[in-house]
């Protein structure tokens, strides 16, 4: 995803005198993260003017070695961070063991983490607080290690335009870190943990040399061309179409991805983006960030619990619930706060009645709708929520809460594209706030009629703070001016077309910035294709064809005489339409037609009561044409009159009205046969429903204790890999001070013989074997036990005289082989000024005894 490095050396960016606060990186690391911090850090030059806070999941019962490590590779003074601290520039901060760091005010402020372990998430808390102090000021890094901390607060900085980085997973020693939070489109910049700092540097001196935000000039002929290029390579890969989205708000995004490549032009980023399908999800994920949070705007919220949903609460409860659809629903706050401020008010108000309202969440951003699905938020939500809500909408869990199942259960989540995508309708309540100002006029002049044809009668449209209905106020009428609540009105003065969407227009080269409907094309006339039509309208049967569920899909004739339009909503379905002569039995035919696959024939029905034309209907399942198979054929023939019959006094009923009589009976008989039929199928379906609802709990608690118990056992495994990490370090630390003392010991040419306190062999250099005939299988050894070439046979006294008074012993020993060895015997003290054995040192003075032989024999 990251552009081809540049090789140039860049100068670290000069603090800004008019900035006191330095900009601050944090960066998240779990298991194997130790490695990737060195790498980091080792890139990090001695002046970037640039703070950073590192946070690892630590052992909350050791001391850690974190900060010691990473001083060796950095020129940075490496501090353990506490409670209160100043953040300054070019210091590194280290969070110490059992504890949650964040950053308030400039200040480190350190807190004891409440949470057991598996449910701890020090990294989101660091990069929330970042997201929430310094917003596109800061920067945000996760690093190697196991589950998903840091995912959250990525996208929490992300959303306030900060920079976030991942380590590019295959250089990482544990790549579930960095692939949570890359999955969820968060992430501005993927590479290995030693090019972060030099992009980093990158980001923020273009940051600083930014001008200050202002309206966008008119877009350049070549500026646009290559705009419709990038909008071209995102319809092609994401199968969205953003042309219809304000061109200022689609230059600001694409601008700051050229920021965080450092590229030239927006040219090199189109090539860019033509070779890289990761950098169109992060590029589309950028144009749909969203900015929300619970109850935002106190204003509305009050307004829809003084005002809004008391109406819709007085109304009669009806078996349908009250139907409410939040359009740009980002992450889910907006839909759960209506969801807590509907139980309120329902609460509140006595007479409020069994009222149910279903609440549709939709947005484009697929990333987002999960986020909302699962229903769980980071800590940091507490400050958008009363202390009440918290306890009775939501539960603790991992470092923050989770929506409670009563909450969760009325909210039903779907990626949907509001341009593109059918609308939800028949809906009580619309919001979609701070969506439209994304858009250009000629869209939101369409999506009006769209909103106004989706609202109930009474419904009420919800828009942001900086939107309004614009040219349609005949369609809404306005309820509040400032928190832009409407009605739907219902006395428009002209009908208004409603465009609905189509989705194959995503799929177009371009979408036009209004779409223009063509007509079909019609055949030139002739005389057949005339006369064809004439016997068609003139002589053909009245006839419809529907699918299986009885809606109707095409009308060949005039049907008025046995369907005539319900009252109420229009609904093309058969079964509302049918004239109440012929509906029950029409009803039992088309069902059996669909069941059987056969054709079926009622004959003898009459329209209405009086009427003594008879009529035939033929309903006939269609196989071919292959596009019609599975639909339905049904015909109307009428018959002649039936012939009228005198009535004779005393006379029985004529044959026809015994007929007749006897055709009732059977389809009441029929009827009631449905009537079982589907109360027995009612019945099975309620039993399996509760039998898998009940299954569903017991799975659904396994699953939680099965989670909570891999959580704990993961953050275990997690800080094990930690404290594994560092002792290796060490390890590696002490294996070459043994082998810098190894070759101290070979290079001075002393033998040397190290003993423990029961005089066994430890250890021995080499040139001790020509003393001691000693192998590696020797150590572990009684000194007494050993062979040797010395003429000394109170060796192993003295050095139990030694241990036993502390007192250094040393002789001048003769060999057998006409050698002379000083041999000198000392306690072996460790660090801590204990006794751990002796220490033997051999040195060769045989030419020393040797002069003195001749000095005295001359």
């Amino acid at each position: 995803m990251a552009s081809s490095p540049d090789s140039s050396p860049h100068p670290a960016p000069k603090p800004d005198a008019a900035e006191a606060a330095p900009h601050i990186v944090g960066l998240g690391a779990s298991a194997g993260g130790l490695a990737s911090l060195e790498l980091f850090f080792s890139s990090v030059p001695a002046d970037s003017n640039l703070a950073y806070i590192v946070v690892q999941h630590l052992d909350p019962t050791r001391k850690t070695l974190l900060g010691s490590l990473l001083q060796r590779v950095t020129a940075l003074p490496v501090q353990e961070a506490t409670h209160g601290m100043v953040i300054e520039r070019n210091a590194v901060y280290v969070i110490p063991p059992n504890s949650e760091l964040t950053v308030v005010k400039g200040h480190l402020h350190l807190s004891h983490s409440p949470h057991p372990r598996g449910l701890r998430l020090p990294i989101d808390a660091l990069l929330s607080s970042l997201a929430r102090e310094q917003g596109e000021r800061a920067v945000g890094v996760v690093l190697s290690g196991m589950g998903a901390d840091g995912t959250l607060g990525l996208q929490s900085l992300h959303t306030q335009g900060g920079l976030t980085l991942a380590q590019q997973p295959e250089s990482a020693q544990f790549d579930a870190m960095p692939r949570s939070a890359i999955a969820a489109g968060c992430v501005d910049i993927v590479v290995p943990p030693d090019e972060m700092p030099r992009r980093i540097l990158q980001w923020v001196r273009s940051q600083q040399a930014a001008p200050a935000t202002g309206p966008h000039p008119p877009v350049r002929e070549d500026v646009a061309t290559v705009l419709d290029t990038i909008l071209g390579l995102l319809r092609a890969h994401c199968r969205h179409d953003l042309s219809l989205y304000k061109t200022s708000t689609l230059l600001r995004r694409i601008e700051r991805r050229v920021a965080v490549h450092n590229l030239a032009s927006m040219s090199a980023y189109a090539e860019l983006l033509a070779g890289s399908p990761q950098e169109c999800d992060l590029l589309f994920a950028e144009m749909l960030i969203g900015v929300t949070r619970f109850f935002r705007d106190p204003e509305v919220w009050r307004d829809l619990a003084e005002q809004i949903l008391p109406e819709m609460l007085a109304r009669p409860p009806q078996p349908e619930p009250l139907r409410a659809w939040i359009a740009g629903c980002s992450t889910g706050e907006e839909a759960y706060s209506l969801a807590m401020l509907f139980k309120e008010v329902q609460a509140a108000t006595p007479s409020a009645g069994a009222h149910r309202l279903q609440i549709f969440a939709t947005d484009l951003n697929a990333e987002a709708v999960d986020v909302g699905r699962r229903g769980r938020y980071p800590a940091s939500i507490a400050a958008d929520l009363s202390p009440e809500r918290l306890a009775r909408f939501f539960t603790p869990h991992a470092g923050g809460f989770v929506i409670s199942k009563e909450i969760r259960d009325m909210v039903m989540f779907a990626q949907h594209d509001v341009i593109l995508d059918p609308p939800f309708t028949r809906l009580d309540l619309l919001a979609c706030r701070n969506v439209l100002i994304y858009f250009n006029a000629v869209l939101q002049h369409r999506l009006m009629p769209l909103f106004h044809y989706s609202l109930r009668p009474g419904g009420v449209l919800l828009l942001g703070g900086a939107e309004t209905v614009g040219r349609s106020q005949k369609l809404f009428k306005s309820l509040s001016s400032k928190t832009r609540l409407y009605r739907r009105n219902e006395h428009a003065a002209n009908p208004v077309y409603v465009d609905f969407p189509i989705k194959h227009l995503a799929a177009t080269p371009k979408a036009a910035a209004t779409t223009t409907v063509t007509p079909a094309s019609t055949p030139p006339s002739n005389l057949q294709s005339l006369a064809d039509q004439f016997l068609l309208q003139t002589h053909s049967p009245p006839a419809v064809l529907v699918n299986e569920a009885g809606d109707i899909l095409y009308i060949s004739g005039r049907t008025g005489r046995y369907l005539e339009p319900a009252a109420g909503k229009a609904n093309w379905n058969v079964h509302a339409m049918a004239r109440p002569g012929i509906r029950t039995q029409l009803a039992v035919a088309l069902r059996q037609a669909v069941q059987t696959h056969a054709t079926v024939e009622l004959t003898g029905l009459k329209v209405e009561e009086d009427d003594q034309r008879t009529l035939r209907v033929t309903v006939q399942p269609v196989q071919a044409p292959r596009a019609l198979e599975g639909m339905v054929m049904i015909v109307f023939k009428e018959g002649p009159p039936l012939p009228r019959s005198r009535a004779r006094k005393g006379s029985a009923l004529s044959q026809a009205e015994s007929n007749l009589l006897d055709e009732r009976n059977r389809a009441h008989e029929e009827i009631m046969a449905l009537r079982e039929e589907m109360q027995a199928s009612q019945d099975a379906l309620q039993a399996a429903n509760e039998a898998l609802q009940s299954t569903n709990e017991e799975l659904q608690s396994a699953n939680e204790e099965l989670t909570t118990s891999k959580e704990e056992a993961q953050s275990m495994n997690e800080e094990l890999q930690t404290i594994n990490g560092e002792l290796q370090t060490k390890l590696d630390d002490l294996a070459m001070a043994q082998s810098d003392m190894q070759n101290l010991l070979n290079s001075t040419n002393i033998a040397t013989l190290f003993l423990d306190n029961e005089l066994n062999v430890r250890r021995f250099t080499e040139q001790t074997t020509s003393i001691f005939h000693l192998r590696e299988a020797d150590i572990g050894r009684p000194l007494s036990d050993l062979a040797s070439t010395l003429n000394y046979p109170t060796l192993h006294a003295d050095a139990q005289d030694t241990l036993r008074t502390l007192a250094t012993s040393e002789k001048q020993i003769s060999t057998q082989d006409g050698r002379w060895l000083s041999v000198r015997i000392m306690p072996y003290r460790t660090l801590t000024n204990m006794i751990q054995g002796a220490v033997i040192t051999f040195v060769d003075i045989t030419a020393a005894k040797e002069l003195e032989s001749r000095l005295r024999k001359g």
